[in-house]
């Protein structure tokens, strides 16, 4: 399975809203199979479609530490129910997360610490499970990339500005920043 470009925040498909899949194909399997090869490939946890370039409500994750879902997978249209989220001031260690598509960078971020997960795999398979602590931030995080939304957009304003600053100097927020993972240097280091 080939490995995809996976696109950098300013690239329009990450900043609208993704649509509904409605065949479930060969075509889709094989998009899945892509997505896992790529996530993979960038040391991820979880890929959106989005981050690939394509505006569809799916995305992958592999984690295992985690109830009942399986250690990898796929969830296609996805629902989730959360709990609430804490107003507090993020741990900058504990609630610090990254993004393939801002990468190489990390920023603290409260997030719910259970989310009821709803959707269907690639065969059109409903599937429902839990998510707690990490895993649940996952699924949270994953989620906002098919509503157009990156963790940096839900920043507090401290952390906000230091983004800010951040993505000026990479000069992102424009078009056509990609990066290519096991052929480009990874940003995160692995």
């Amino acid at each position: 399975m080939p490995i995809r470009q996976i696109t950098v925040y300013g690239e329009p498909v990450l900043h609208k809203r993704a649509v509904e899949v409605t065949q479930f194909d060969d075509e889709l399997r094989h998009l899945v199979a892509d997505m896992h090869t790529t996530m993979d490939a960038a040391h991820g946890v979880g890929l959106a479609a989005p981050q690939i370039g394509l505006g569809l409500r799916m995305f992958t994750y592999v984690y295992a530490d985690q109830d009942d879902a399986p250690e990898r997978g796929v969830v296609i249209n996805p629902k989730l129910t959360l709990s609430k989220v804490s107003q507090g001031v993020p741990d900058a260690e504990d609630d610090s997360e990254g993004c393939l598509s801002v990468p190489g960078l990390d920023f603290p971020l409260k997030r719910a610490d259970y989310a009821k997960v709803e959707g269907f795999d690639e065969f059109g398979n409903p599937l429902s499970f839990e998510a707690h602590g990490w895993f649940a931030r996952i699924m949270q995080h994953e989620y906002d990339h098919l509503d157009g939304l990156l963790y940096v957009d839900k920043l507090q304003p401290r952390w906000e500005k230091r983004w800010k600053k951040a993505k000026k100097s990479l000069g992102w927020g424009v078009p056509g920043n990609t990066w290519l993972p096991g052929t480009d240097a990874d940003p995160f280091g692995h």
